[in-house]
């Protein structure tokens, strides 16, 4: 053990015993195309198969899971933070059409506590495996003074591969094609710093059980991690009904016009009928607490809708049953038109993007 830098606030003991506790899970992501093991200065994979590709596109994605982690502290429940920053990271990576390869992840904390550590890897690892993604490295600093003992922040990225020419995007959206929406899990990954403004408004403790959720603690409930979009939509693309699907779009910052409007091309613009499905009691609940209407909102919680498709109108009814088969219920959002003159009441583009118009229209079920 290094006693100087053990006396700085820097246990390195502590980091090795929190490589052990999450070894067997790491390794369990790895399939016959990962080289080296746990521990190395850099993760491999062997991708010679992208040989076989006419145009291989490699795609990547970096995200964190925000204040999220907040919560996890309050509670010290720290075994779905990682569920969601393999979601916020590859079901990005899906939007394009790729099907992700690997990942990495770097948590930086005030102390490392090996349990907490592994807790939080075990989780990464548990949804890269079932995504089919390989967790090939990773980082874990220590920065004591920077950060209080029990804090800390995570933060991952991933590589994909898309053929080019089946690369989804704006490009092949086209007047008439039908968005379908997917549910998510609740809120995800986004919007914490006003979940948790609500909650602090409001007195309520993270700790305790509140009438409107039930048994579950509201810490609990809050952290219930980000769906995972990723293997059921790679299937998807994989079958015979892959070619119906145009785009993508992952419904994270941003909110839900915004994220819509990305994927969309100038000229087109799309009507999202709120009547169409019904936000998830989180949302309502959180939504009352605050005294604001979930229409307010929607530029900051996804409020049920994780990641919708644009799809050929055609086939639209098989992808949306072929989903909601697969456990992930799904249904018509709306249909691309033509955009009107006048678009002042919409959404055009976002992250830099001068992309396609949307608003949403009605009132939620």
């Amino acid at each position: 053990m290094n006693d100087a830098y053990a006396a700085a606030g820097v246990d390195t003991h502590a980091g090795d015993l929190a490589v052990e506790l999450m070894k067997r899970a790491v390794s369990a992501t790895h399939n016959d195309k990962v080289f080296g093991g746990l521990g190395g200065f850099a993760g491999m994979m062997d991708v010679s198969f992208i040989k076989n590709y006419q145009q291989p596109l490699l795609a990547t994605s970096t995200d964190g899971v925000g204040t999220k982690v907040a919560i996890a502290q309050i509670i010290d429940k720290h075994d779905t933070i990682g569920q969601d920053l393999v979601g916020m990271v590859v079901d990005d990576i899906v939007v394009v059409g790729a099907k992700s390869l690997f990942m990495t992840d770097y948590i930086a904390c005030g102390k490392v506590v090996p349990q907490r550590i592994a807790d939080i890897v075990r989780g990464i690892a548990e949804a890269c495996s079932s995504v089919g993604v390989a967790l090939v490295g990773g980082e874990t600093a220590e920065h004591p003074g920077l950060l209080g003992p029990d804090d800390y922040d995570v933060a991952g990225a991933a590589v994909g591969v898309v053929e080019a020419s089946k690369l989804l995007g704006p490009q092949n959206v086209k007047v008439g094609d039908v968005v379908l929406g997917m549910q998510s899990s609740g809120l995800h990954s986004n919007g914490y710093s006003l979940v948790r403004k609500v909650v602090a408004d409001s007195g309520h403790d993270y700790r305790k059980t509140v009438a409107e959720f039930g048994s579950a603690s509201l810490g609990e409930v809050l952290l219930e991690p980000t769906r995972l979009y990723t293997g059921v939509l790679n299937e998807l693309l994989e079958s015979e009904l892959g070619s119906a699907v145009h785009a993508m779009s992952h419904i994270t910052g941003g909110g839900i016009a915004a994220n819509l409007a990305r994927v969309l091309p100038q000229g087109v613009a799309l009507d999202v009928d709120r009547s169409t499905w019904s936000p998830q009691e989180v949302f309502k609940v959180l939504a009352s607490w605050g005294k604001f209407s979930l229409e307010s909102v929607e530029g900051t919680w996804n409020l049920g809708l994780g990641q919708a498709l644009v799809v050929d109108a055609t086939r639209a009814a098989e992808v949306a049953l072929a989903l909601t088969k697969a456990g992930i219920d799904t249904w018509q959002l709306g249909v691309i038109a033509d955009a009107p003159a006048d678009l002042s009441s919409f959404v055009q583009g976002a992250k830099g993007v001068d992309g396609g118009a949307v608003r949403l229209v009605g009132s939620y079920a």
